[in-house]
């Protein structure tokens, strides 16, 4: 039987991880992912995982570690948020363009400057383009489930990538919630037991890793590994339909929300859609038709697939939890917007950015959202293309 508990995300992202009991780990604490490593590191000196714990000068060393642990030919994990992953930068394209199956919590959180502790998207829409595979996750449930599957994807023999599993600082990583532990064999047999690809502690089959590639080949890699991230999304839900076998939890791509015969639609990312779906019911039951689609898996992003889902609609609004400075519009809109850019039918779209520091979204945004797409829907016309919402004036 599942077992039904009160925890943080943090903690059910540390159960998941004690779950799987990785070979290694490499880690520095950061501010809202410390509790994640603190948590993990309790098991490894309890004996509750065999997992070999190294814990490095700052972030950048943490990433090499996994790496070079990886590339031995081990389970490797680790977890981080904000400037962390920022440190991490060179080392995030190092593991992708290696092919190694690392998997990594990030607690999203604003950068700086100025400095800043609390829940936006900034540092997971700074790596989106890195080769990580990324999923997202709008609660604690999620997140632990995402962390499970996320071992399963990153090590499939057909990908044997990277992969991030995002769930919102503090909102998600230190708020308690109800969710269901899989039992640990379960889990266990998921997972399964990990399988080698060219490790480099394989001493009768030596290979070499990160190695020079000038012009004449560099383009070649590249779209190999462009190749490779095509195949994620067939992988991902493969990975849903058993991973619903033993929790009884459905996963895809995406999650919609009332949107089959919708007229009007938000597409927002991880906890601000458990929000905006109350608002949605209420609107429904004034006779307004609104929907609701929340990305799961963000990197390689489904363009045709959400470009499909959102078609219909006669209006939708892509609320932004960060801002792509210089850019027109936020990041989640310029791939919505790429998404739907092939279709004969579609939308009007408009952009909100929202929640950046951790500034609360509240009901009433999501109500005054879906008022002006209400308006737009009936009547065409678009007061502004791209605003932030919830900010002082």
């Amino acid at each position: 039987m599942a077992r039904v508990v009160a925890v943080t995300g943090n903690e059910a992202v540390a159960e998941a991880l004690r779950q799987v009991n990785p070979d290694v780990s490499s880690a520095y604490p950061i501010t809202p992912a410390t509790d994640i490593m603190q948590r993990f590191t309790g098991f490894v000196s309890n004996g509750k995982v065999k997992t070999e714990m190294i814990l490095v000068e700052s972030e950048h060393s943490a990433m090499s570690g996994c790496i070079g642990a990886s590339a031995a030919g081990g389970r490797v994990m680790t977890a981080t948020s904000s400037q962390g992953l920022a440190l991490m930068w060179e080392e995030l394209f190092i593991a992708s363009g290696t092919r190694l199956p690392i998997v990594m919590a990030l607690v999203n959180r604003a950068l700086s400057a100025p400095l800043n502790i609390h829940g936006d998207h900034s540092d997971g829409m700074g790596a989106r383009d890195c080769g990580w595979i990324q999923l997202w996750s709008e609660n604690a449930q999620d997140a632990y489930d995402n962390t499970i599957q996320a071992f399963r994807i990153a090590e499939h023999m057909d990908l044997r990538l990277p992969a991030m599993v995002c769930l919102d600082g503090f909102i998600i990583s230190h708020s308690i919630e109800r969710i269901e532990y899989i039992e640990d064999d379960k889990v266990k047999n998921f997972v399964g037991e990990f399988k080698n690809l060219n490790p480099l502690l394989d001493l009768e089959h030596p290979v070499s890793y990160g190695p020079l590639i000038l012009p004449d080949y560099y383009m070649e890699y590249r779209k190999a590994h462009a190749e490779v991230m095509s195949k994620v999304a067939g992988v991902v839900l493969d990975v849903a339909k058993d991973f619903e076998k033993i929790s009884g939890r459905k996963y895809g791509l995406f999650e919609t929300y009332r949107l089959d015969d919708a007229e009007i639609g938000l597409v927002i990312l991880n906890s601000a859609a458990g929000t905006s779906k109350d608002v949605i019911d209420a609107f429904r039951e004034k006779g307004i038709k609104a929907g609701l689609l929340k990305p799961r898996l963000y990197r390689p992003f489904p363009y045709e697939e959400i470009g499909n889902a959102l078609k219909h609609l006669k209006a939708v609004c892509v609320l932004d939890r960060a801002d792509a400075f210089g850019a027109s519009y936020g990041p989640l809109f310029m791939d919505i917007a790429s998404s739907l850019y092939t279709c004969r039918e579609k939308p009007v779209l408009i952009n909100k950015i929202y929640g950046l520091g951790g500034r609360d979204y509240l009901p009433e945004h999501a109500e005054l959202v879906l008022n002006e797409l209400d308006g737009i829907a009936k009547t065409g016309k678009v007061k502004t293309f791209k605003e932030y919402i919830g900010v002082r004036e």
